[in-house]
């Protein structure tokens, strides 16, 4: 089986899907920056990992959170790796800081600190938007602050979710 990709239309716009043999390597919307990152090679088609993928942004565009997860095949530096599996540990309808993911990416590699712009520069590669959920994270005055497919786009995921825009879940990790 060799990388496919598919096109969904989402109530917010067109959405770009890609998968290989593990699972989905991207979900953009369509014109964001970082666009098509792990595009390259693949070919317009289907596979289980899409069809499940599909199937999730069916459920979650309908206001409901989906109850699983497609297989993911994420590629990324360890420090990428590290700060996509923390955004995927953010509940649904739950918003959380640049500064407290950097709290937590720090606690895992041993440091004293981390930086919230080096984590925030993590976020903003995430190739896999809305199933890795980097909309949920915000600026520590609970603003919108940076979403590669816009603040617009981030501030209507967040309704979608019912999340309380402006307001900080303080219990995450």
């Amino acid at each position: 089986m060799s990388a496919v990709y598919c096109q969904y239309a989402s109530p917010l716009g067109g959405i770009t899907l890609s998968a290989d043999e593990q699972g989905i390597t991207g979900l953009w919307f369509d014109g964001q920056r970082n666009f098509g990152s792990t595009l390259s090679g693949a070919q317009e088609g289907s596979n289980p990992h899409i069809e499940d993928a599909l199937r999730w942004l069916d459920i979650y565009f309908s206001g409901r959170k989906p109850e699983f997860t497609p297989a993911l095949s994420l590629y990324g530096t360890p420090f990428q790796l590290l700060i996509w599996e923390e955004l995927e540990k953010i509940p649904y309808g739950s918003t959380v800081t640049y500064g407290s993911l950097a709290l937590t990416a720090a606690m895992r590699l041993g440091r004293e600190r981390m930086s919230a712009q080096a984590v925030g520069g993590a976020v903003g590669r995430n190739p896999i938007l809305l199933i890795v959920p980097c909309h949920r994270v915000i600026g520590a005055d609970g603003s919108l602050t940076g979403y590669a497919a816009g603040t617009d786009i981030k501030r209507e995921l967040l309704r979608l979710e019912g999340a309380a825009l402006g307001a900080v879940d303080i219990s995450y990790p």
